[in-house]
C-alpha cells in the first residue's frame, strides 16, 4: 500500500480486518455444513440428503444477503458508510457465536435445524451490508489512479477468512477424534468469533467517514430513497453487476465447497485432503487479489476480469480429472490454479461494480447488484453440482454448469463500460445510467 496516505492505509486496513472476520464467520458455516452439520442437525436422513439439507441451510444466507444489502445500503447512502460497517460486523459476530452454542437435533429435535437456518439468515444480513461498505470506503479514499488496488483489499478478506476458518477447523479435526470433533470440536472456531469481532470493532470505530460521502452530505445531495432511484436511473449498471458476478460465484463455490463434498463423498478421501488443498490456494490468493486489482488500474478492469473468466472456463475441465487421481499434489494443483483464475476475476471486481454507480447511490446499487447475484450464484452452486453429479454420474455435467455461469459473466462484462477512468468526484454525469 505504498504511495497511499496514512488515512487511506488506515481505512484499507480497517476494511480488510473487518471483512476478513465477516468471511471467517461465513466460511466457518459453509465448511461445517459440508463436514458436520448434516450429521448433527439432519441425522434422520441418509448421508447424501443430510448434506444437501445442510447446504440448503447454507444457501439461506445467500437469500438474506440482498435484503441486508437493501437495508444497510439504504442507511449507508443516507447515514454514512462508517456507522453501517460497525453494525454489520456486530450482527455477523453475534450470530456466529450463537451457532457455536446451538444444540443438535438429538437434544432439541426439529428446533435445532430451524434455529440453525435462522442464525444463518442473520449471518447473511450482516454480510449483505458488509461487502458494499468495506469496498466503497476503500474505493472512496485515496488516489483515483489506485482505485482498483485499494478496493481489492476488502476482497482479500475472502481468502483471509477462508484460511483462518479452514485452518482452525483443520487443527481441531487433526487434534481430536472424529467423535470429539463432531461433539464439540467444531464449535470452538465459532465461539472464537466473539473475541475476534471485538478486535474488528476497535479498528473500525477509529476510521474517518468517506470524503466523497461527506461531500454529498455537505451539498444536501443525498437520495431520499436510494434503492428506488437506483432501479429507476441505473438499470444497466445493476444488470451488469448482477451478471458479472454470477460466474465468479459459481466457480468459486465449486472450487472451494463442492471439492470437499466430491473428495469425501464420491472419492472416499479424508476431509483434510480437500481442506489443505483449498487452504494452499487461498493463501496464494492473499497476494494475487491485490496484484490483479493493481493490474486493473493499468490495463482496465474488464481485461483482467475477462482473462480470469476464460482461465476458469478452461481449467474446470482439468479440475475434476486431477481430483480423480487421488494424488494430493495433483489435487493441490487443481485447487491452486482454480483459485488463481478466481483471483483474476475477484481482484478487479470490487472497483468494477462500485464504479458503475454514482456516489449518492453507490452503497445501495453496488450491494444490490452484488448480493442478488449470490442467490443464483454461490448460494445454490454446491447443491446444483451435487444434483448434477447424482443425475448424470459424471463431473462433466458440473464443468458445463460452471462454464455456462462464466458465459453469463462474460456477457455482463460486455454490456458494461470500462470504469477505470471515470471521475467519481464528477457526480452522476460520468456514471453510466440508463440502458
Amino acid at each position: 500500500m505504498s504511495g497511499s496516505t496514512p488515512q487511506t492505509r488506515r481505512v484499507i486496513l480497517a476494511s480488510l480486518i473487518g471483512t476478513s472476520l465477516e468471511w471467517y464467520d461465513f466460511f466457518l458455516y459453509t465448511t461445517a455444513a459440508t463436514l458436520v452439520f448434516g450429521k448433527l442437525f439432519f441425522p434422520t436422513f441418509d448421508p447424501l440428503n443430510a448434506t444437501l439439507l445442510a447446504l440448503t441451510t447454507n444457501a439461506v444466507a445467500f437469500v438474506a444477503r440482498p435484503l441486508g444489502g437493501i437495508v444497510f445500503g439504504h442507511f449507508g447512502d443516507r447515514a454514512g458508510r462508517k456507522t453501517v460497517l460497525v453494525v454489520t460486523l456486530l450482527v455477523m459476530g453475534v450470530a456466529t457465536f450463537l451457532i457455536g452454542l446451538l444444540p443438535g437435533y438429538d437434544s432439541i429435535g426439529v428446533a435445532a435445524p430451524i434455529l440453525l437456518a435462522t442464525l444463518r439468515f442473520v449471518q447473511g444480513l450482516g454480510l449483505g451490508g458488509e461487502w458494499g461498505g468495506a469496498v466503497i470506503m476503500s474505493l472512496e479514499h485515496g488516489d483515483n489512479r489506485r482505485r482498483g488496488f485499494n478496493a481489492s483489499w476488502p476482497q482479500v478478506g475472502v481468502p483471509a477468512g477462508y484460511v483462518l476458518a479452514t485452518a482452525l477447523l483443520t487443527v481441531m479435526s487433526f487434534t481430536l477424534s472424529d467423535a470429539a470433533f463432531l461433539a464439540w470440536g467444531w464449535r470452538v472456531p465459532f465461539l472464537l468469533s466473539g473475541v475476534l469481532v471485538l478486535v474488528g470493532l476497535w479498528v473500525r470505530v477509529k476510521v474517518s467517514e468517506s470524503p466523497l460521502f461527506a461531500e454529498v452530505e455537505r451539498t444536501g445531495a443525498k437520495a431520499r430513497m436510494p434503492l428506488v432511484e437506483v432501479l429507476r436511473t441505473h438499470p444497466r449498471a445493476l444488470l451488469s453487476a448482477f451478471t458479472a458476478r454470477i460466474g465468479v460465484d459459481v466457480a468459486f463455490y465449486t472450487f472451494t465447497a463442492y471439492i470437499l463434498v466430491y473428495l469425501t463423498g464420491s472419492l472416499g478421501m479424508q476431509r483434510s485432503v480437500g481442506l489443505n488443498a483449498v487452504l494452499i490456494g487461498s493463501a496464494l490468493q492473499l497476494l494475487l487479489i491485490p496484484l490483479f486489482g493493481a493490474l486493473s488500474d493499468r490495463v482496465g478492469r474488464r481485461r483482467v476480469y475477462l482473462a480470469g473468466v476464460i482461465g476458469a472456463a478452461v481449467w474446470v475441465f482439468a479440475f475434476f480429472p486431477l481430483l480423480d487421481t487421488k494424488s494430493f499434489p495433483l489435487i493441490a494443483l487443481a485447487a491452486i490454479v482454480a483459485l488463481v483464475t478466481h483471483a483474476a476475476m475477484y481482484g478487479p471486481q470490487a472497483a468494477f461494480i462500485a464504479e458503475l454507480f454514482s456516489t449518492r447511490l453507490r452503497y445501495s446499487g453496488a450491494s444490490m447488484g452484488y448480493q442478488v447475484a449470490g442467490i443464483v450464484g454461490g448460494g445454490i452452486a454446491p447443491i446444483i453440482a451435487i444434483k448434477l453429479f447424482d443425475m448424470y454420474g459424471t463431473t462433466l455435467a458440473v464443468s458445463i454448469y460452471v462454464v455456462v455461469a462464466l458465459a453469463i459473466t462474460a456477457v455482463g462484462l460486455a454490456i458494461a463500460p470500462e470504469t477505470r477512468d471515470l471521475d467519481l468526484t464528477a457526480g452522476d454525469s460520468q456514471v453510466p445510467q440508463r440502458a
